[in-house]
């Protein structure tokens, strides 16, 4: 079984469309292990986003990720990491297929309602960087 981070970014949340993409991980048989809400700090999101900061649209993101709360997931499931990105499609929402839940949901390149870990190793930095010891189950 592996374990994998997904923020429910803020289009997310204001649209409320967390029940939606949340229900879509469960009926692919992935079950939640962590949940919360949170206001992400300049400091999480510059360790989150490090490979991005000298990029021109690294301020946008800070932003956009600041401009409401994110709800951070930890689900688990067999090979999790690869099916939660196949459920959630291309980055861009744009590009993503239908059916996929950023084709679905999403509107562009950033606001594509969720982040999701992409490696293994991706995955055991986020959920340390977004769970403290105790929180996941």
């Amino acid at each position: 079984m592996q374990k994998t981070v997904i923020l429910l970014k803020p289009d997310c949340i204001e649209k409320n469309l967390a029940g939606e993409a949340l229900s879509r991980f469960e009926k692919a048989g992935l079950k939640i292990r962590a949940c919360k809400m949170m206001q992400l700090s300049k400091e999480i999101l510059a360790d989150h986003y490090s490979h991005l900061a000298d990029k021109p649209f690294f301020p946008e993101i800070v932003s956009f990720m600041q401009s409401s709360p994110v709800i951070a997931i930890a689900l688990e499931g067999r090979d999790a990491i690869a099916g939660v990105r196949e459920l959630l499609g291309p980055t861009d929402s744009k590009a993503a297929p239908k059916g996929t839940i950023r084709g679905d949901l999403g509107t562009d390149k950033m606001r594509n309602i969720a982040h999701a870990s992409d490696s293994e190793e991706t995955a055991a930095a986020e959920l340390k960087r977004f769970f403290a010891p105790g929180e996941i189950y």
